[in-house]
């Protein structure tokens, strides 16, 4: 599909697509989502006080995703695939601010140091570099330095026809929002609808100390989606008080 194409369709956002012109474009493919619903109590800590918590029924969920991110790349630029490509684990939760819904980012692991190195300098955001293997139906990454460990094992189902409304909640999201020391960076994005698969695992190892409050047990929910691409514009600052 092309970038017209999909600019296009937006029928399935809850805002209107930013005026200004895009900047980057990428694609987000074989995506593992796992969610869990936890505590507010818990979540709080975490989450700048700037930021609203966003709830389904009252509860605040966490998700890791983990996918293959290719052809990032600025507007009128080609792709680099030695930078462009590398295999992405986000943990992330679902928050509000100036009147939009979006995500914030617990963590976020990349598959390259060079690829961490500028995307972190570029957009801010928290990447650190893990060791990431992925193989069909298998995907596994360790962290020696906060002594993460991924390690999936999978099998893809059929494609999910009619998506809840609390399906949606956990992925159509066009805002993130991450904190510097200065100011809370907002980031807006655009693509078609999520196409969503049935997921299970044959294994399913999920050691992270840090947030072992939070990931404490099996996912609550588990989907799958070969994946979409992706417009984004550039940060938008937000200065802290």
């Amino acid at each position: 599909m092309t970038i017209k194409e999909i600019l296009q369709i937006k029928a399935h956002r809850p805002w209107d697509i930013p005026k200004k012109p895009w900047q980057f474009y990428q694609e987000w493919n074989k995506a593992i989502f796992l969610h869990w619903e936890v505590e507010l109590s818990d979540l709080e800590k975490l989450v700048p006080k700037e930021i609203e918590i966003d709830l389904f029924d009252g509860k605040p969920w966490v998700s890791l995703v983990a996918f293959t991110m290719e052809k990032i790349r600025p507007r009128f630029l080609p792709s680099f695939p030695p930078i462009s490509n590398f295999d992405e684990i986000n943990i992330r939760t679902y928050v509000k601010m100036n009147g939009k819904t979006g995500v914030y980012f617990l963590s976020m692991e990349g598959g390259k140091k060079l690829s961490c190195a500028v995307a972190k300098g570029i957009s801010e955001l928290p990447y650190r570099f893990s060791k990431t293997e992925r193989t069909e139906n298998r995907y596994q990454s360790r962290n020696a330095e906060f002594n993460d460990n991924l390690d999936l094992e999978y099998t893809v189902g059929k494609q999910i026809q009619e998506k809840t409304h609390f399906d949606k909640w956990l992925t159509e999201r066009y805002a993130l929002f991450q904190e510097t020391e200065k100011s809370i960076n907002q980031f807006e994005i655009h693509h078609v609808e999520w196409p969503v698969k049935e997921i299970s695992f044959n294994s399913c190892v999920i050691d992270y100390p840090r947030f072992k409050f939070l990931i404490k047990r099996k996912p609550d929910k588990m989907q799958y989606s070969d994946g979409v691409q992706v417009i984004a514009w550039g940060k938008h600052q937000n200065k802290r008080a």
